[in-house]
């Protein structure tokens, strides 16, 4: 196969007919999924052995309770109970509009070996303006050796007029393939926002 691509050599240019290794991890989008006063925003496909990452983008997730916080979690095969154990850990930056700031850890927000709906922001205002966006990245879901890992990073307009850089990690203590994700809010109604669900392949 020729490219059509050159390459400068002192003063002649030649072309180049064969490429070189290209760099994988070519996301791919899976799925799409928009919110409209939805109670949750559940993932029951795509989630399998195809690809050893899968990144959830969070677009304009606006509450429609004020000062809420959402939260997610997993199950197994058919299963809809979403309470695996999670061990995890979760912490933020700040600075509101009026200019006080802080970095903090929160331990009322972390599980050890819990089974609640984990939080990945801290309490979302719903005034028409405030909403939150992120990603939540699920490490090889599929396997049946090791425990699931996940990160989370979201940007959040918080309902007292706070910007918050939130960050969430941990990981899902069953060596079970897990093959869906819930997404809701503590309280209250996903009002608006799309979420959208994408396969990375391996190196």
């Amino acid at each position: 196969m020729s490219f059509g691509l050159v390459k400068h050599n002192n003063n002649s240019i030649s072309a180049i007919t064969t490429p070189g290794n290209l760099a994988q991890g070519k996301m791919t989008l899976l799925q799409t999924q928009t919110a409209s006063s939805s109670s949750s925003i559940d993932f029951t496909s795509n989630i399998d052995s195809t690809y050893p990452i899968y990144i959830f983008k969070f677009i304009n997730i606006h509450p429609a309770s004020n000062g809420q916080r959402f939260t997610f979690q997993a199950d197994t095969a058919t299963n809809t109970n979403y309470n695996q154990t999670m061990t995890t850990t979760h912490f933020q930056a700040e600075h509101s509009e009026g200019g006080t700031s802080d970095f903090r850890y929160r331990t009322d927000y972390d599980q050890a070996q819990g089974t609640s709906f984990q939080a990945i922001t801290q309490q979302v205002g719903n005034d028409n303006d405030e909403c939150f966006s992120g990603s939540l990245t699920l490490f090889e879901p599929s396997s049946s050796v090791f425990v699931k890992h996940f990160m989370s990073r979201n940007q959040e307009y918080e309902s007292s007029n706070y910007s918050q850089d939130v960050h969430t990690a941990g990981y899902i203590n069953t060596t079970t393939p897990i093959t869906r994700i819930r997404f809701k809010f503590e309280s209250g109604n996903i009002d608006a926002g799309t979420i959208k669900l994408y396969g990375i392949k391996g190196s």
